[in-house]
């Protein structure tokens, strides 16, 4: 038995010693995990030192090490030097899309939905697929990595955002996640480190915590991801690659400049970094604005989906990538994806070569501008750098909240945002913000409304 009695001795986590197991390690790993995930732990919880959960479950500390040395790979916790180990603010916090709209009885503000009521051209496509002499050869196992005619709009499309590289350097995924997944099998391995954002797309930070690579957050300023932070992280920690989304970074709407860019590319190349560019956003960027990738040609992975410029729901992206890794991209393609729908990537095909996709952009830019413009009634937008076409807001917060607690009474007043805590990787927050989705509300009138309850709710919540 222990020698220091815990009956009444205050401990942040206390596991019921009775639902240990063999090995005791993973053990431990598996009841942290479910308690952290289901809720029963708050995000930046400090947990007990491990000296004394040891003691307390009368085991050895170097098994407790050992297991929140697997609970920080996984992004579960993390620790900080002089100070202690922390629950993750977003663990288990991925943004997923309702399956339902029935009796929803709130303004959507939190999922971004990318203005899918130009879908009737998507429509309309789709009916002239369906009519083709040669339908049912899009319908078979050919072809895995993409059609070469798919291939060859893909090239076209990606050329128009700057990114021009060999129609063989090129595949047909099933949207940006897909490709995430492809990335992440394919060219690293569990335990291996990659260079974040302090604020990260959510469901890029999940897919990680599933496949047990750790993410690293750099520091940033109004231009996005610091060149200098970068390097100092480097030369201190072995890493192997680096997430960007430097369009319209999301969920900050930071656009990084050319120099920032370039600066960031000299970091990558310094140290032999995979670069992963998230370019989805990149029909909102400046139209002579280069994708870091484009200076690290040896590097590269460039991921566009055309989720959010054409439509949500055909599930189709494009992966572009440096010669050296088409070997283990195209197995990952092989054994994950079999292949890719090649009838929903005709229909993208029909409207990048008709000259309709070009046409759902500038409309899109067009009501993206509307709705950014309604916002400024509300709320200022401090740095210039934030994309003005951006579908979604990053607004600080005057007053620190509990996190779910603050979606909570927001929601309870008519509106659902998300909260910073769901975006941070690892550190604790000085500053809390909130996404605003603009472009979700059913129309103008909604988003006004709903800016209208957000306004007046920050100024009652506390």
């Amino acid at each position: 038995m222990p020698v220091n009695s815990f009956e009444n001795y205050p401990m942040s986590w206390k596991p019921d010693k009775r639902n240990l197991g063999s090995p005791l390690y993973l053990s431990i790993v598996s009841l942290l995990e479910y308690d952290i995930l289901n809720g029963y732990l708050k995000p930046n919880t400090k947990l007990p030192p491990q000296r004394e959960l040891a003691d307390y479950l009368d085991i050895n500390l170097s098994t407790i090490t050992r297991a929140f040395k697997i609970c920080e790979m996984k992004n579960l916790i993390y620790a900080v030097t002089g100070s202690g180990t922390f629950v993750a603010p977003n663990a288990g916090n991925a943004i997923f899309i309702a399956d339902s709209e029935t009796n929803k009885n709130y303004i959507e503000m939190g999922v971004i939905k990318p203005l899918d009521s130009f879908n009737v051209f998507v429509a309309e496509a789709i009916k002239s697929t369906a009519d083709k002499n040669y339908l049912e050869k899009l319908l078979d196992y050919g072809h895995p990595l993409g059609i070469p005619y798919h291939r060859m709009a893909a090239k076209q499309w990606l050329q128009r955002f700057n990114m021009d590289v060999d129609v063989e350097n090129i595949f047909i995924t099933s949207g940006g996640q897909n490709s995430f997944t492809l990335i992440l099998i394919s060219l690293f391995q569990a335990g291996d480190k990659i260079a974040v954002d302090s604020y990260t797309y959510p469901n890029f930070v999940e897919l990680a915590n599933m496949l047990n690579i750790k993410l690293v957050p750099i520091g940033g300023d109004t231009l996005g991801m610091m060149p200098d932070q970068l390097d100092f992280i480097c030369r201190k920690t072995n890493l192997q690659g680096i997430y960007l989304n430097p369009s319209c970074n999301n969920p900050t709407t930071v656009t990084m400049d050319m120099n920032r860019r370039k600066d960031i590319a000299e970091v990558i190349k310094r140290h032999g970094l995979i670069l992963m560019e998230d370019d989805i956003y990149s029909f909102l960027a400046p139209q002579d604005y280069l994708p870091v990738s484009h200076f690290v040609p040896e590097q590269f992975v460039y991921i566009n989906s055309i989720s959010k410029s054409i439509s949500s729901g055909m599930r189709v992206g494009f992966i572009a990538f440096a010669n050296k890794f088409t070997d283990k991209i195209t197995r990952g393609i092989f054994n994950i994806n079999i292949k890719t729908s090649a009838l929903n990537a005709e229909v993208i095909t029909e409207l990048i070569n008709t000259g309709v996709a070009d046409k759902i952009i500038s409309q899109k830019k067009e009501l993206a501008k509307e709705c950014n413009l309604i916002y400024q009634k509300y709320f200022k937008v401090d740095n210039p750098y934030e994309n003005p076409l951006s579908f979604f807001r990053w607004l600080p917060l005057a007053h620190k909240y509990q996190p779910q607690q603050f979606e909570q009474k927001v929601l309870a007043k008519g509106i659902r945002v998300y909260h910073s805590y769901r975006f941070l990787v690892r550190q604790e927050e000085t500053t809390q913000f909130i996404r605003i989705a603009l472009t979700s509300a059913k129309d103008s009138n909604e988003l006004e409304k709903g800016l209208c309850i957000l306004k007046n709710s920050l100024q009652s919540i506390h």
